[in-house]
């Protein structure tokens, strides 16, 4: 029997992550990668294949990836949103949003193009409509969510023998849109956004995708809500 195909997902604790951590456990051994210990073992002992990655990705090393000599699927989920005008964010505010949005995917990236290399593998970025267009109170997020745009462009013709995909989802049902709405002082819809599994089923269909197509970009926008 031949070994699964292995993917590793950032951020999968919980929504988009989580969701599409699911969508991939059917058929590959899934590292669920995340800081909340106890959420990952949960969700561990659910999939059929799968183990807990527990990792503070700003402080990833090479010691991480042990034993991953081989890496089908690399999915950047992890992010963080701090909303505020331009006056209002401070240089910290900037550093702590691209240090976690682009920082730690360049690096975990690099520690894992030996394994994406040895696999023929693909990458994708869960981006978002702000990495697409910036609105007021969004700059330090928006700018994060282009840098990781052309961070997935370089990658891609850096590296041609490994598929390279950006997903640009509106706004989601998840925790962190919930935080969104607080932040922008307005109510949480969840029947107005995307649910988590709609973008994981565009992430699966990136990876899917026959071999003479290469999904280089997918754009989601809610059917009943607002575009970003």
């Amino acid at each position: 029997m031949s070994e699964r195909p292995k993917a590793l997902v950032t951020g999968a604790s919980r929504g988009v992550g989580e969701a599409v951590a699911r969508a991939l456990a059917p058929t590959h051994h899934v590292l669920l990668g995340g800081r909340d210990e106890a959420a990952l073992a949960r969700l561990a002992a659910e999939l059929p294949d799968a183990r807990p990655w527990p990792v503070e990705l700003s402080a990833v090393t090479e010691a991480d990836l042990d034993g991953v000599d081989r890496l089908d699927v690399l999915v950047h989920n992890a992010g963080i949103c701090r909303l505020g005008g331009i006056a209002e964010q401070t240089a910290a505010d900037w550093r702590e949003t691209f240090e976690v949005n682009v920082v730690a995917v360049a690096e975990l990236t690099r520690l894992a193009l030996p394994a994406l290399r040895a696999a023929s593998g693909h990458v994708v970025c869960v981006n978002s409509g702000s990495g697409q267009r910036a609105n007021p109170g969004w700059a330090s997020y928006a700018a994060s969510k282009f840098a990781l745009r052309a961070f997935a462009d370089a990658l891609r013709l850096e590296e041609p023998g490994i598929r390279v995909t950006t997903v640009y989802p509106g706004r989601v049902a998840t925790d962190l849109q919930r935080a969104v709405r607080r932040q922008e002082g307005g109510p949480f819809e969840p029947e107005k956004y995307l649910t988590p599994e709609t973008v994981a089923r565009a992430v699966v269909a990136a990876l899917t995708a026959g071999p003479d197509a290469h999904l280089t970009e997918l754009t989601l926008r809610p059917s009943a809500g607002p575009a970003n």
